[in-house]
């Protein structure tokens, strides 16, 4: 009797143990933790590069072509237990200077930026012929070592 009760006890143990863990979801935050009063209090014309550096510290990225615009990029991603990390939102402020240094342009994306890049498959896709295992270990022999021209091993 005590057998029979084991298996069952187990499979219901495994089951409970599955349930707990399937609603478990890991967040994560990353970059720039967002202040939307602070954010929206940078101005056009009022501000510059110093007065939005203390109101929101330091940008997260300058661009590598124009020092003139500044990103603050904040990122929220779920995820289940060892699956990938999918984004939840996603918010990047660019603030533009102008020459002079006072700001020209706040802009605002969202999530409608992330693009989802997936592998076109498991095989990277190649030029020229496909051999199998078997060739590439045997193509060789007789190959290996003759001489051109046909001439034979020297005597």
């Amino acid at each position: 009797m005590p057998n029979r009760r084991l298996p069952i006890l187990l499979l219901a143990a495994a089951a409970l143990g599955t349930a707990a863990c399937a609603d478990r979801q890991i967040q994560n935050n990353q970059g720039y933790i967002a202040d939307e009063e602070l954010a929206n209090s940078v101005q056009p014309g009022v501000d510059n590069k110093e007065s939005v550096e203390k109101a929101l510290g330091r940008p997260t990225l300058a661009s590598k072509w124009d020092n003139n615009v500044w990103y603050y990029i904040s990122r929220n991603t779920r995820q289940l237990a060892f699956a990938r990390p999918v984004p939840a939102t996603q918010r990047v402020l660019i603030i533009r200077f102008a020459p002079d240094g006072s700001v020209a342009a706040v802009d605002r994306r969202g999530l409608e930026q992330v693009a989802d890049l997936t592998p076109n498959s498991d095989k990277t896709p190649t030029l020229g012929r496909e051999s199998t295992l078997l060739e590439d270990l045997f193509g060789n022999i007789g190959t290996v070592g003759a001489a051109p021209g046909g001439g034979g091993p020297p005597q």
